[in-house]
């Protein structure tokens, strides 16, 4: 189990990152901790700067301010490396090894490598060793490429989008590895997914960016205690004023809001308790409504 005085899986202080050549801000001011130990969904629309800040903590780019730490050192350096594996969302493989050749490619880079752990990935995905990694379905390359992040046998795994493509079989066997391997050697994964579902029953803590910044950094069972789905008459909106009306939507005169109440909601409603996916959306739906110049 890790310790209380063990270093966050992620921790970022006033970071920001401006792309030179385009001139725009992928991310500003944003500040979070991410705890060890935990599966994280990272969220947000397109743009929002997830692959960024992924980017970042894998150490491929640099901040332009602020800072951020990945269990406890800067990304980037050496202690970093050996302990952090970034799968980006264009699995970078050569189409012209084979399977065995590219695991073997694996064992000389990385000086913590564990074959077994490898081949056990590849084998369960029935993927022969001698079959040419260019020649493979997107969701046996994608498996091959996360046989290549846990046999480096990381600490912390980043996550960017790795399973978009991917049919819902696929999708599902793989989330299983990752599960097994969370739980049997407490690896921290940061995963980046707009597939909201996937992310219901296997992520426990939350982050979630909007247009660059920090909305969302927070345990999973926190964020579906705090939130609160209400259902009523127009004519009781009044009694919202005092709580944090995350979305609202009318339909007639039906009122349904997503609340993060500050106490009790007075009025005639029906409560229900929302789901994660239904949290996200209500925030990002927000966001989007903000962004448009729309009322929340």
């Amino acid at each position: 189990m890790t310790g209380p005085d063990e270093p966050a899986a992620l921790h970022a202080t006033d970071l920001g990152f401006r792309y030179r050549a385009r001139g725009d801000r992928a991310l500003r001011d944003c500040g979070f901790t991410v705890p060890r130990g935990r599966i994280t969904a990272l969220v947000g629309r397109n743009g929002a700067g997830k692959s960024t800040l992924l980017h970042l903590a894998g150490g491929l780019l640099n901040p332009t301010h602020g800072r951020i730490r990945v269990l406890g050192s800067a990304p980037g350096t050496a202690a970093a490396r050996t302990r952090v594996a970034l799968l980006t969302q264009d699995r970078p493989l050569y189409p012209r090894f084979t399977v065995a050749d590219t695991l073997r490619m694996g064992g000389k880079l990385n000086p913590s490598w564990d074959r077994s752990v490898a081949e056990r990935v590849v084998r369960e995905g029935d993927i022969a060793p001698t079959a040419r990694v260019g020649e493979l379905s997107p969701g046996r390359r994608t498996r091959v490429a996360l046989a290549l992040a846990l046999g480096k046998r990381p600490d912390l795994l980043l996550l960017d989008e790795p399973l978009a493509d991917l049919d819902p079989v696929v999708r599902a066997e793989i989330m299983a590895t990752l599960m097994a391997e969370a739980a049997e050697r407490e690896v921290s994964i940061v995963m980046s997914s707009h597939v909201l579902p996937d992310l219901e029953q296997t992520c426990d803590w939350v982050l979630l960016l909007r247009a660059g910044r920090v909305e969302l950094s927070e345990d999973a069972d926190a964020l579906r205690e705090g939130h609160t789905l209400l259902t009523g008459h127009v004519d009781e909106e009044p009694a919202l004023r005092e709580h944090t009306v995350v979305r609202r939507r009318t339909h007639g005169r039906q009122l349904t809001a997503l609340v993060r109440p500050r106490g009790p909601v007075g009025g005639d409603w029906h409560v229900e308790r929302p789901g994660l996916e239904e949290i996200l959306l209500g925030h990002l739906q927000e966001g989007a409504a903000a962004e448009n110049g729309e009322a929340a």
